[in-house]
């Protein structure tokens, strides 16, 4: 018997209400600065539920973190954002994970029809030439995906670190996520180093992403990322063709350059809220 979708079916947004001000993270900040990443993440397990997620790129950092929730409790949300450039290696390391830890990935992917117009206009390597471009690709794959994500969750995760950019340098282990409606946005390895990030993989025999033994460091697309040299920065794989621009996408932190907002608006076809006029 033939699989039947409705497309037309209405998905009601999840009735969330665990919510924070900003005294209460900034407080919980604060007491939570100086514990281990188990502690925050347990912390953050009991005080969200099921109203709390994992965001997973499956780098080496989202794969720790799934790692340590699971083991303090294995009904531990996780999702990633598909942004339909990924490396193979990625996608097998989905499939990987899924097996060790029977955790249901939930996942996101980018609007077809916003995708269809962008790359008619600029071609599938828009990327290369012009930064704005780069960052006009990461808002459709990524970060419009993610807004949509998030919608599902009054807190989420992160494997984000203070030395992995200057942008980061600042992240607390709890804050107000203002980009994403005021829900909240955990770093339980923000104080991690990339050393102690990789002891605790190899310790506990986490499944991490083979481009790693590849000399890859930081991993994103397939097209925009390539492997480093020894000693050199770890993200200076990620749009290496750059020179002067963020070594970020804009899932992490708002970027604006007056180059790509209004065709990203014109592509959207309304109100830059992420849904076209009948789109995928």
């Amino acid at each position: 018997m033939a699989l039947q979708i409705d497309l037309d079916e209405q998905v009601e947004t999840p009735q969330l209400s665990l919510i924070m001000d900003e005294l209460e993270a900034g407080e919980a900040a604060v007491e939570l600065d100086d514990k281990a990443p188990q502690e925050v993440i347990a912390w953050a397990i009991d005080r969200f539920g099921s109203e709390l997620a994992i965001c997973s790129s499956f780098q080496a950092e989202g794969c720790l973190l799934i790692d340590m929730a699971w083991r303090i409790d294995p009904k531990i949300r996780v999702f990633t954002i598909d942004t339909g450039r990924q490396p193979q290696a990625t996608y097998d390391l989905i499939d990987k994970v899924r097996e060790r830890y029977e955790i249901k990935t939930e996942v996101f992917l980018p609007d077809t029809k916003v995708v269809e117009q962008m790359v008619t206009k600029h071609g599938n390597n828009l990327f290369y030439g012009d930064v704005n471009k780069r960052l006009l690709c990461c808002q459709v794959r990524k970060v419009l995906p993610l807004r949509r994500a998030l919608m599902n969750y009054s807190a989420w995760m992160t494997g984000l670190r203070r030395d992995q950019w200057a942008t980061r340098s600042n992240i607390r282990k709890i804050e107000i996520d203002h980009d994403h409606g005021g829900i909240v946005k955990l770093a339980p390895l923000a104080d991690w180093t990339e050393q102690e990030v990789w002891d605790y993989l190899r310790a506990n025999d986490v499944p991490y992403n083979a481009l790693y033994d590849q000399g890859y460091k930081s991993i994103g697309c397939e097209p925009c990322t390539r492997a480093v040299g020894e000693g050199q920065d770890p993200r200076g794989g990620r749009w290496w063709w750059e020179t002067g621009a963020p070594k970020e996408c804009g899932m992490h932190c708002a970027i604006e350059t007056g180059g790509f907002e209004h065709e990203l608006a014109a592509l959207l076809g309304r109100n830059g809220d992420g849904h076209t006029n009948g789109g995928g």
